[in-house]
């Protein structure tokens, strides 16, 4: 059997969802596969390259965002859906953020210049407008990574009653913070 890319990626994703990003290894992924770790290589130079794939994966479902309406429902649309197929997969925000930081995941960009243009017609100036996507994000990024660590902890019993993932309300959370930012973004000015 002839492995593609594909395949690789499938079976990589699979054990993310099952294992989580700390048991995500070369070795394991080709175990999985039965082939030898070297295989591997000839799809991606690197295991940097492959999260990025995974993390193109992961983020398919943002990338379909239609970029209809005006600059603030684009903000959420495109955020909402992020934080959506981040959560579809144990660890997603941790994976597709180093993948971010990295450079590895051409769907980033695409979601990053997405924003970019909803931050322009915000009217935040040139430069600015890629930086306030960022920075926008960073925060579906970091507060993604927090809810997934507590829905982790949580599994395992080791938050008490006030820290339970249950008495957290994530969404109103998450859409007030987004909420802060684009109400931000609507009086940016240029940085000097």
């Amino acid at each position: 059997m002839q492995l593609h890319k594909r395949d690789v990626v499938d079976a990589a994703t699979a054990i993310l969802d099952s294992y989580g990003i700390a048991d995500l290894t070369m070795r394991r992924l080709a175990r999985e596969l039965n082939v030898s770790p070297g295989a591997l290589y000839w799809h991606f130079a690197n295991k940097q390259q492959l999260l990025g794939a995974i993390a193109d994966r992961i983020l398919q479902p943002a990338r379909d965002v239609p970029a209809a309406g005006n600059w603030r429902d684009r903000i959420v649309a495109v955020c909402t859906a992020l934080r959506d197929a981040l959560l579809s997969h144990t660890d997603g925000a941790e994976l597709v953020s180093a993948s971010f930081a990295a450079g590895q995941s051409d769907a980033a960009g695409e979601i990053l210049a997405a924003l970019s243009g909803a931050a322009a017609d915000a009217g935040v100036p040139g430069a600015e407008s890629e930086l306030a996507a960022r920075t926008v994000i960073y925060y579906v990024l970091g507060f993604t990574v927090d809810e997934q660590s507590r829905l982790q902890w949580d599994s395992a019993g080791v938050l008490d009653a006030e820290q339970s993932v249950a008495t957290i309300d994530h969404d109103r959370g998450f859409s007030f913070g987004l909420r802060l930012l684009i109400d931000g973004l609507g009086v940016i000015s240029p940085v000097s």
